[in-house]
């Protein structure tokens, strides 16, 4: 029976293709601005996690900030090898750690200044930090040579200088005197959106001259755990901060707030010496994610704009369909149709034309998705704050694809219920002698 009334389903839709060609391109209009937009949002989640995650936090850090006096306090990390050993003991999970260091100053050319966070970086044993940029003047591996400086492109336009050019880096010590070191211009680098436009890297060797620090402290270690263990990092960072204190450090309670955000907190608590600071990639980057929060909530108003249009026209196409056929409709109750059966008629028909518009809106989505990412679209600057890259990128996952097939399909049977139900309670004799 079901065989039977797919087939009378789809000759429906062959009979009347017209109207079908019109109300299918609709909703594959539907399903293919769908597609763009979560490619959008998961083009941006994803830039956002592997460049913020490679330039500025790991997916776990342990930070935190040393106090030489009770209202002064350097985000610091002293004795850091012991703290990457007791990380690496307590996250089985993780598959590598990096140290960073972290630092405000002042850049100083002989045309500009700017401030400007300084991180201090070992360039020679972070491939991933390389694969992460794109450098359009000079080489990343100056950086291994001690005073030199990573600048990304519009900081060179401020500052007007170019590979090679020397800068003065000036910085307060932990003693309060200021201090300099002249360094010079090793790579500039393409901008990353908001990331790129405060952030500096030096090696680290230099920035522990600049601030005097010991060779074993540093601004932060960054550790990087399993794909799979990347969305769920509660349990690890709680693991990891029960193993800091049972090893005799002192551990700030869980603020999901980037580090230079709680300065102002630290110094007003009486306390001196060290205290780490445990936190994920998204308390560091929370500054950042409600770009993700402001395209998911656009895409909800949009998909609800959208799909109140699908219903309203697959109900109006729905009620001039079932009038042109209800002497059809009538016959078929004459012989012997049950209600029941004419509505799965109405629903199926309505059904494959929701599947093959959405199949063909959601194959729409996803080529031209790719295509826009393959043409590397360069967006203005201003854009560039929010898609966290200077290029427009779209991904389009697989189950993203099929979750906005399944929806147009399901809100296109759903549209075409009450018509069906509707049609389902026409009296045979009624339908039978209706004109018009």
């Amino acid at each position: 029976m079901l065989v039977a009334d797919l087939r009378i389903a789809w000759l429906s839709l062959v009979e009347h293709r017209r109207r079908a060609l019109f109300l299918g391109g609709a909703i594959s209009g539907v399903t293919m601005l769908l597609v763009l937009l979560t490619s959008l949002s998961t083009g941006v989640r994803t830039t956002l996690i592997e460049t913020a995650t490679t330039l500025s936090t790991g997916h776990v850090n342990v930070g935190g900030f040393f106090k030489v006096t009770g209202g002064m306090a350097i985000p610091a990390v002293t004795h850091a090898s012991k703290v990457v050993e007791v990380a690496t003991e307590a996250v089985p999970e993780l598959e590598f750690a990096v140290q960073r260091g972290r630092g405000w100053a002042k850049l100083v050319s002989a045309t500009g200044s700017m401030q400007a966070g300084i991180g201090g970086i070992d360039i020679g044993s972070e491939q991933r930090f390389r694969r992460a940029l794109s450098i359009v003047d000079g080489s990343l591996d100056g950086l291994e040579e001690p005073g030199t400086i990573l600048l990304f492109r519009e900081q060179a336009d401020k500052l007007g200088v170019r590979a090679g050019d020397a800068l003065t880096i000036s910085a307060q010590t932990t003693r309060g005197v200021n201090n300099t070191v002249d360094c010079r211009v090793a790579a500039i680098a393409k901008d990353v959106g908001m990331l790129s436009k405060f952030n500096v890297f030096i090696p680290a060797a230099s920035l522990r001259e600049l601030y005097q620090y010991r060779p074993d402290t540093t601004g932060a270690v960054q550790l990087y755990v399993r794909g799979d263990a990347v969305d769920d990092l509660g349990p690890i960072t709680a693991r990891l901060r029960t193993a800091l204190q049972d090893a005799g450090y002192g551990v700030m309670d869980p603020d999901d707030r980037p580090f230079w955000m709680k300065f102002d907190t630290v110094s007003r608590q009486a306390w001196t010496g060290q205290k780490l600071d445990v936190t994920t990639w998204e308390g560091e980057l929370s500054f950042l994610t409600w770009t993700l929060s402001a395209i998911d909530g656009l895409s909800w108003v949009l998909l609800v704009i959208l799909v109140a249009i699908v219903i309203a026209g697959i109900m109006n196409t729905m009620w001039i369909a079932i009038r042109e056929r209800t002497r059809e409709i009538g016959t078929l109750r004459a012989i012997g149709m049950q209600r029941v059966n004419v509505v799965r008629m109405l629903l199926l028909e309505s059904v494959l034309l929701g599947l093959f518009g959405a199949l063909l809106g959601a194959g729409m989505g996803a080529g031209l998705a790719s295509l826009i990412t393959s043409a590397h679209l360069e967006v203005p600057l201003a854009v560039q704050l929010f898609l966290m890259s200077d290029e427009v990128r779209l991904i389009a996952e697989p189950g993203a694809v099929l979750r906005a097939v399944l929806l147009l399909t399901a809100v296109t049977g759903l549209a075409a219920l009450q018509p069906a139900l509707r049609a389902a309670r026409l009296r045979p004799v009624d339908a039978m002698s209706h004109f018009g």
